[in-house]
């Protein structure tokens, strides 16, 4: 049976029960958007390709940019694609025409988006409209690219220890010189930590010998999530404090606290604070299946997402959306 309720269409399913009671289950509906690194070559090409409304965007996209990042990310290589200023608006194209692509079938009760995701999720809960979200994408890449060429600083995965056990190190590591932080929290036991090429090296050989599995540098430009990018987070808010923010139909899950907002103002302080603080993306989750989610999407290229949902909350479904075949 459906029934109509606040934002969406809420699905209820009756079960009988041994004792021949009626059991009602609620399906709570959650959209979930990937950041930076799920981007593939020939992205959104079938997209374009197949529906009017997904390439009226994406040569709207190219007039905004002011560049043909149509053709890079349809016909590029995949080092043409890890650019900073064309990844992170070809991810966030991707996922935000995804969702304007399911019509009737993108009717969410929570969104949520990993790093770059949050601003896809702004969008498709219409908290941003699609031009000014593309702007602050753009800008925020930009941002982060003369940040990352200012100072050395990278990335690492470590995977296989507890999330305090990496947190104390960390520490440990920044108290001796450098810059060293916990940066994702992607889910238990898989922590990216972030900042200084030496502090990270540092850390890594620390970890190994704690325990950890793994602790392996990322192919990343810079030090993303971490004290490092504060020139990018002074240049960012001006942005967002620009933009006209709307309350967005549903909930949205952010980052910094991973917790859901529905106030303008809240969301856009915790979208300048995004730049250098932790992605909190485990809490999040964690918070959404409290809230009730019982059904994960993910809209937007690759599926990295559904394989750390799959680790924190097992047994809820997954599914994913990334192209004309999947719509």
């Amino acid at each position: 049976m459906k029934k109509k309720g606040g934002s969406s269409d809420y699905y209820y399913y009756f079960c009988s029960s041994k004792d021949k009671t009626n059991v009602i289950i609620l399906i709570m509906k959650a959209f979930v958007f990937p950041g930076q690194g799920a981007q593939f070559p020939g992205m959104g090409k079938d997209l374009y390709e197949s529906n009017a409304e997904a390439k009226a965007l994406f040569d709207k996209a190219n007039e905004i940019l002011g560049f043909e990042i149509t053709k890079i990310m349809f016909e590029g290589t995949a080092d043409e694609l890890k650019q900073t200023r064309v990844t992170q608006p070809a991810v966030f194209l991707h996922s935000v025409i995804t969702a304007i692509c399911l019509g009737d079938k993108f009717q969410p009760d929570m969104v949520g988006g990993h790093s770059l995701g949050e601003f896809s999720a702004l969008v498709a809960a219409g908290a941003l409209s699609f031009e000014d979200g593309l702007k602050l994408v753009s800008a925020r890449a930009q941002a982060m690219q003369k940040a990352c060429e200012a100072q050395p600083s990278t990335m690492a995965a470590i995977i296989g220890l507890d999330d305090e056990i990496v947190e104390r190190i960390c520490a440990e590591v920044a108290a001796e010189g450098g810059v060293c932080v916990p940066a994702n929290y992607n889910n238990p036991g898989q922590l990216v930590i972030s900042g200084s090429v030496e502090a990270i090296n540092k850390a890594c050989e620390k970890l190994k010998e704690a325990g950890a599995k793994r602790a392996l540098p990322l192919p990343v430009g810079g030090a993303f999530h971490s004290p490092l990018m504060q020139p990018a987070k002074d240049e960012l808010q001006a942005a967002i404090e620009a933009t006209e923010f709307h309350t967005p139909k549903c909930p949205v899950y952010q980052n910094v606290d991973g917790q859901a907002h529905t106030e303008p103002a809240e969301i856009k302080q915790n979208l300048i604070a995004q730049l250098t603080a932790s992605v909190r993306w485990t809490q999040e989750v964690q918070a959404m299946l409290a809230a009730g989610a019982t059904e994960f999407t993910e809209c937007g290229p690759g599926k990295a997402l559904q394989g750390m949902i799959a680790k924190i909350a097992k047994g809820v479904e997954g599914l994913v959306v990334r192209g004309a075949t999947d719509l």
